[in-house]
């Protein structure tokens, strides 16, 4: 590719050419093509074709690695209310979001804390760190600013 090109324009290239190569059954070079357009639409911050860069890597027979191991803020926050008791629907109404975006995060929870079930995210939340609010100390014990 020219050396002019666009990240971004670069990255959906590869997209494209790992589609093709897939649907040509031509395995090698769509998972070669895939892998590095899910790098790289990672490294630009494109979530949503780098989704479908590993669906097609999934087609292909290949698993690419998750973005992250750690959860996101929205991730940590819906599965704190889930492993306090809270219900699906208790949790969209106090985070403002729709119920099954809160399936959504706690599916990609449970798959990042290697976990299957509710019952066993009391337990994994409390060996992870407690979270530090924006402006107060870690250490309970710390004096206050201000």
């Amino acid at each position: 590719m020219p050396a002019g090109i666009l990240p971004l324009d670069r990255a959906r290239c590869l997209l494209v050419a790992g589609m093709v190569h897939r649907r040509a059954r031509r395995k090698v070079a769509a998972r070669d093509a895939l892998v590095a357009a899910v790098a790289e639409l990672d490294a630009v911050g494109a979530a949503a074709f780098a989704e479908r860069a590993r669906a097609e890597l999934a087609r292909v027979g290949v698993r690419a690695a998750a973005p992250s191991p750690e959860l996101t803020p929205t991730e940590e926050r819906v599965a704190r209310l889930a492993a306090s008791g809270r219900t699906g629907r208790a949790i969209a109404d106090e985070l403002f979001i729709s119920p099954k975006t809160v399936e959504a995060n706690l599916t990609r929870v449970y798959r990042k804390l290697g976990i299957s079930s509710r019952a066993e995210l009391g337990g994994a939340m409390a060996r992870l760190p407690a979270p530090v609010t924006p402006g107060r100390s870690a250490r309970p014990d710390a004096p206050r600013s201000g």
